[in-house]
This record gives structure tokens, C-alpha cells and sequence, in this order.
């Protein structure tokens, strides 16, 4: 079959990462995969080499000439409203040679629980060039009756194979002298507080700080910190090496290396749940607070122990409440959680799989 995928660059290339890896994984299958983006230069570093059977297309080409037939199914991603010139053209065809096409809005994740009510369900379109045509809602979720996460067939085969070690040692990273603790992230209010504990002990950490916000984000507030309390990492219990801009798959590596995760956003969310180590979730702040929801929704599908939900409300800004690093104890409850909630996750049949089935 032939997937035209429809995506519009928002921000901080979630969407596009999003898309990427549902076409790398569709085309993997033997599936052919047109992915439409207004601006594909997030792949150049998120997915260098490319992949065989996906073709990224420049989104307004396809309706200058009009002459690009449409494929077999369309996926317009996250609300993106594609051009009505070409859902005119997907019209035509499907009319004209009585074909089976599918129209799928791929929503956004969510724990919350309107998405198993809504997952699926049809949305006659009534005016437009569309007319005639039926929308379907394709939720991503974490419970069954919902299209489940983004996984590759081969992740396990390739994280069982994975040496974190060497891995690290090829990009220059001294040898593991204590935890190892991975940082992706927006600019939470806390992230003093959080270098501030990791600097306190009682064992030494590694701080492997990602490119872009998370990096800028830091760097201000060391500069800050040095400059009220040039002695606040006294001890050197806390060490931190800035990383260079990572390919998809090696945003997987870095997650499978480290002890503890930092996230942000929805992609980096599933990968920190298959890595299987315990991770804290910055979700993306809305303007009117709808993400506290959200963000408990999500800490209740995955039944996080107290410190967890009390440590995340409080990296979030949700709780008024200080960061207050957990205890040994306390992030082994972490530890099991996380494990626990991947092999449920993985009973699910995965999100490919399931738009396959529907789709076929």
C-alpha cells in the first residue's frame, strides 16, 4: 500500500519525530510511504541515512502540479488540516476507480480516558472536497481498546545486543564512575533544585545533558549557581557532559545507557517506557493548564509509586511543593514500576500493527 503522511513542523519536532518513525516503521514492513512535511530539516540529523520506501516530500509541491496521483491511504497527523486540493484529488480517485482509500487523523497520545471511547470512530466528512469521505480518529494510548505505542519489530533484538558501555566509550565518555542519569527537557522551573540534590550525593552522578533547550537550559543555570555559590558543587559528586545532536536510534542508545531518564514530549515518552529504566516525563506546558490532567492521567495508567507522582508533579510545576530527590528505596519502587509497566505494554499489539489491521 501506498501511506501519504501528512505532517506540519509545530515546535521542538515532536510531530515530525512522531511521523518519521510511524513511516521508517511502515516502510520496514514493506509498506511504501510518502511523508508530506512544510519543512524536513529536523531529519537531517533525526534520520541522516534515510530509509528505503519512505520518500519525504515538500508539503506544497504536491499542489502546484496537481498531477501526483494520491496513494492509497492518507494519514493527516496531529490535526494538520491537509490542503483540500489534494484531499480533492484522494476524492476523485476513490470515486473514480471504486478503490477502498482510508482517511486516518492520528491524534495525539493520551492516557486520558475520552481516548479508548474515541479511539476509532468514524467522522463523516459532510462539505469540502472531502464530501463523501469518512474521517477515522486513531488514538495512540497505554490501555487495550486504544492504538497502543509506536514499536519496531526488531527494538527488543537490538536493545538485548546493546552495550551501553561501549557505546559511550566511543563518544568519549570516561567510564562509569556511579549513576548515569539522562537529560531531555524543556526549561522546568526545578532544574536548579535537581542539580543541586545531584551535586549533594551521596553518590557521584553523570549528567548527560541533550542539545538544544535542555543544553541552554542548564548552562544558564550553572552560570547562575556559580555566581551566587561558586562552591555548590564542591564535593565534584556531580560531573556533566553535553551531548552533540543525536539520530533517533541513538536517542534509543542513550536511554538504554543511563539509570534514570529525563523526557520531554510525547516520542521521547514511548522510547523512555521501552528502555525499561525509570524516568521522569516533562510533558508540554499548554497555557491554559490542560496538561495537569493529562500529566495525572498518565501517572495513574502507569501506576506510579507516590514518590514518583509527588517527584514528576513537582519537575512539572504542578505541585507548589519542593524537588525532593527519592531515596534509594524509593527509586528501586521506580525501578519496578518501569519494568512492570513495559512488559504490559508489550502484551499490546503495537501502533503499526494495529493501523495495518485496520487499514487492510
Amino acid at each position: 500500500m501506498l501511506w501519504d503522511i501528512f505532517c506540519k513542523v509545530i515546535d521542538n519536532f515532536g510531530d515530525i519525530g512522531v511521523c518519521w518513525r510511524l513511516s521508517a516503521d511502515l516502510a520496514s514492513r514493506g509498506q511504501q510511504v510518502r511523508l508530506w512535511v512544510e519543512d524536513a530539516s529536523a531529519l537531517q540529523w533525526m534520520a541522516p541515512d534515510g530509509v528505503t520506501g519512505v520518500e519525504v516530500k515538500e508539503w506544497s509541491s504536491a499542489f502546484q502540479s496537481g498531477a501526483i496521483p494520491p496513494g492509497d491511504i492518507l494519514v493527516e497527523a496531529f490535526g494538520c488540516e491537509v490542503a483540500p486540493e489534494f484531499i480533492a484529488n484522494h476524492s476523485s480517485s476513490m470515486w473514480a476507480n471504486g478503490s477502498k482509500h482510508h482517511w486516518i487523523n492520528l491524534e495525539y497520545l493520551s492516557a486520558e480516558p475520552f481516548v479508548r471511547r474515541s479511539h476509532g470512530l468514524p467522522s463523516p466528512v459532510m462539505s469540502g472536497t472531502g464530501a463523501g469521505l469518512t474521517k477515522h480518529f486513531f488514538y495512540p494510548g497505554f490501555t487495550p481498546g486504544t492504538g497502543g505505542l509506536l514499536r519496531e519489530p526488531d527494538l527488543l533484538a537490538r536493545q538485548s545486543a546493546f552495550d551501553g558501555d561501549h557505546w559511550l566509550a566511543q563518544m568519549g565518555i570516561a567510564p562509569r564512575q556511579g549513576r548515569r542519569i539522562s537529560l531531555f527537557c524543556y526549561e522546568p522551573p526545578a532544574l536548579g533544585d535537581l542539580l543541586q540534590d545531584l551535586a549533594r550525593g551521596p553518590e557521584p552522578t553523570h549528567l548527560l545533558v541533550t542539545e538544544g533547550r535542555a543544553k541552554t537550559a542548564v548552562t544558564a543555570c550553572i552560570h547562575n549557581k556559580d555566581r551566587l555559590s561558586p562552591t555548590w558543587n564542591g564535593h565534584s559528586l556531580l560531573s556533566i557532559s553535553y551531548l552533540p545532536t543525536f539520530s533517533q536510534r541513538d536517542y534509543d542508545h542513550l536511554l538504554w545507557a543511563c539509570d534514570l531518564n529525563f523526557v520531554r514530549g510525547e516520542d521521547s515518552l514511548v522510547r523512555a517506557i521501552w528502555a525499561g529504566k525509570p524516568f521522569v516525563w516533562q510533558i508540554y506546558p499548554q497555557h491554559d493548564d490542560a496538561h495537569h490532567a493529562k500529566l495525572n492521567a498518565f501517572l495513574d495508567v502507569i501506576n506510579a509509586p507516590p514518590s514518583l507522582r509527588q517527584y514528576s508533579l513537582a519537575w512539572n510545576g504542578v505541585a507548589t511543593r519542593p524537588l525532593a530527590w527519592p531515596g534509594r528505596l524509593e527509586l528501586h519502587s521506580w525501578h519496578q514500576a518501569a519494568e512492570a509497566n513495559r512488559h504490559a505494554l508489550l502484551q499490546m499489539p503495537d501502533l503499526t500493527s494495529q493501523l495495518l489491521t485496520f487499514c487492510i
